[in-house]
């Protein structure tokens, strides 16, 4: 087993997504996934067969996972193949937040001097600064993560599946299950997953931290207004961090 998650990641993104988030919140989403299938079809040399690219092909399921319309996917493709549209470059920047936590923030950009402006921005005005690229990376290990809905199974059939499929570690809540394994293996224990439990909400690779950084309250709250500024920034498509926050802190800042 590798380890579990950092604790209070779920209960963060119920935050982020409260009072009024969840429209733009979801359109974001959409957003970042078509974005991800443009990029995919352009670094895949146009070929938008998926498969016979296997980036599109994980692109297509999860934006299919977050139920985005057909119609966007279909747009977006054609964006890619048009030879006009924006040429986006993969960007990764690191530093550090509000109690000295560590953050990764990956971005699709068609301008690396805007999305590096407006993300120092984010840090500088959040309690943050923003660091040297591996700065911050070596604490964090690149994994695979496959994840499903809570109707997918309960807790003890997800785990056989992903044992079976040979995955390394599996978390169940109430919001679903996150299945990690290797990296290597992202696209053998996806298939496996999907003939036992059908087909996932996502399947992506992510930075998951080695070890967890306290947060205070105070600094809990800081926190938070950097990863919602950015999650809010256009350029971004993911953010990760190593902090735990107490679930009571959580409860309060989540009520605030």
């Amino acid at each position: 087993m590798i380890g579990r998650p950092v604790a209070g990641h779920s209960k963060f993104k119920n935050i982020m997504h409260r009072k009024g988030r969840q429209d733009a919140a979801r359109s974001k989403l959409f957003s970042r996934l078509s974005k991800e299938i443009t990029v995919a079809v352009k670094m895949g040399g146009g070929v938008i067969d998926p498969d016979m690219n296997p980036r599109l092909r994980l692109a297509i399921q999860n934006a299919k996972g977050q139920s985005v319309p057909k119609d966007n996917i279909a747009r977006a493709i054609n964006k890619g193949t048009g030879g006009d549209g924006e040429d986006y470059e993969e960007i990764r920047y690191e530093g550090y937040g509000p109690g000295g936590v560590a953050v990764i923030v990956e971005a699709l950009t068609d301008n690396r001097n805007r999305s590096a402006s407006n993300i120092r921005a984010c840090f500088t005005k959040n309690g943050g600064q923003m660091g040297e690229t591996g700065s911050v990376s070596f604490m964090f290990d690149r994994v695979g993560e496959i994840t499903y809905p809570p109707e997918a199974g309960d807790e003890e059939t997800v785990l056989e599946a992903a044992i079976e499929a040979g995955a390394d570690d599996v978390t169940s809540d109430e919001d679903g299950h996150a299945i990690t394994c290797a990296f290597e293996s992202l696209g053998e224990v996806a298939g496996a997953l999907e003939g036992t439990l059908g087909e996932a909400e996502s399947v992506k690779t992510i930075w998951r931290p080695q070890s967890a950084t306290p947060v205070d309250e105070e600094k809990a709250a800081t926190l938070i207004k950097l990863m919602a500024a950015l999650e809010d920034d256009d350029d971004v498509q993911n953010v990760y961090s190593n902090f735990e926050i107490d679930d009571q802190v959580m409860a309060r800042l989540s009520a605030a």
